[in-house]
């Protein structure tokens, strides 16, 4: 079963997507501004919603993508 990163259903503005090293699936990552070389899986599958310091997550924290225009 594929599971969907957890920073694309809370649509965090600073969500990039996913990345590949080489174009296949096997190095797949799934990237945001706070973490370019791949979001830590406690928040990118798990509880964490990253409002809070997390270890090199260069100060950038979630914030909601802006509804108004």
């Amino acid at each position: 079963m594929i599971t969907i990163p957890q920073c694309r259903i809370r649509t965090c503005k600073y969500f990039i997507g996913v990345s590949h090293l080489d174009g296949t699936e096997i190095t797949e990552r799934v990237v945001c501004a706070a973490f370019p070389d791949g979001i830590p899986k406690d928040i990118s599958y798990g509880e964490n919603d990253h409002r809070k310091p997390f270890p090199g997550d260069h100060g950038i924290r979630y914030e909601p993508v802006s509804e108004t225009p």
